[in-house]
């Protein structure tokens, strides 16, 4: 975990951390979420001087985080260390946007939207309003 707890975030990092610890919290990383992941980091201006080939560290720093026994814990302390209070509720709507990509939300992805939430420190009604977005952006015919 040396090389993990080194490991410092810029807040893009974070960005890119978040929506991939939504993506396999229920351990079966689906290609639409993928997708939209890549686009996300492809099309959004806060990405514009992002280096893409960072998301494999990231990703690999997410999934070892999720093997230990506190890591979602040092999850969010590296995010939250990372991205300016500002971001937070950006942080939280890629999360959505990556868990809402499938057209399902299982138990684990609600859990961890939950604590992020929390986490995050994400009002209530704020939060709500994220997820709308969400849904209709994601919704099929």
């Amino acid at each position: 975990m040396s090389e993990t707890e080194q490991l410092s975030l810029t807040p893009q990092d974070a960005l890119v951390a978040v929506m991939i610890a939504i993506s396999a919290s229920d351990e079966d990383i689906r290609t639409a979420e993928l997708v939209k992941i890549n686009s996300a980091v492809n099309h959004l201006p806060i990405f514009a001087s992002y280096d893409p080939d960072r998301m494999n560290v990231v990703a690999q720093t997410v999934f070892d985080l999720f093997e230990q026994e506190d890591g979602l814990d040092a999850l969010f302390g590296l995010v939250r260390e990372a991205l300016p209070d500002r971001l937070y509720e950006t942080a939280y709507a890629l999360a959505c946007d990556v868990a809402a990509a499938d057209g399902t939300l299982d138990e684990t992805e609600l859990r961890l939207l939950e604590e992020m939430r929390y986490e995050l420190e994400i009002d209530r009604l704020h939060a709500s309003a994220i997820e709308r977005g969400a849904r209709a952006r994601h919704l099929t015919v």
